[in-house]
């Protein structure tokens, strides 16, 4: 399956947070169920000169992981994180990042999601973990009045 439609579909719907951190979907595999993320974050998002606030780099994380599920299908409509636990293995600078979001395991209501974020030389700067509540379209009959 052709995913290009797929990541330009997710970028199209990119959210505010996403495009402030130079945020955008650069790959998707449907296979590995994966989503790729490329960002360049600028110094407004740091703190000792060119070091990302943790909570951004958790944004990123995260922005990875759920959208490897939305990737998944149009019924999907959003998630809600559950838990969500990351671990900072190395500062992370100002500039390109790579944010890997993978599900590890998905269920009608739940998806177990991790993520890894790199910089442009591959090094591993952070890893996270979530637990997220699937919230999908309803489907039924509709009612209708006379």
């Amino acid at each position: 399956m052709e995913t290009q439609p797929i990541v330009d579909s997710l970028n199209e719907h990119t959210l505010p947070f996403i495009e402030m951190l130079g945020g955008r979907v650069i790959a998707i595999d449907l296979e590995a169920q994966t989503c790729t993320f490329e960002f360049n974050v600028s110094q407004d998002f740091c703190h000792s000169v060119d070091i990302v606030q943790g909570g951004f780099v958790t944004a990123m994380l995260d922005a990875a992981m759920s959208h490897a599920v939305f990737a998944l299908g149009e019924d999907i409509v959003n998630l809600s994180s559950l838990e969500i636990t990351t671990r900072y293995l190395e500062a992370t600078r100002a500039g390109k990042l790579i944010a890997i979001g993978k599900i590890t395991k998905a269920a009608y209501k739940t998806a177990f999601l991790e993520g890894e974020l790199r910089d442009t030389d591959g090094k591993l700067l952070a890893t996270s973990q979530t637990v997220a509540k699937v919230i999908r379209k309803k489907v039924g009959c509709s009612t209708s009045s006379k």
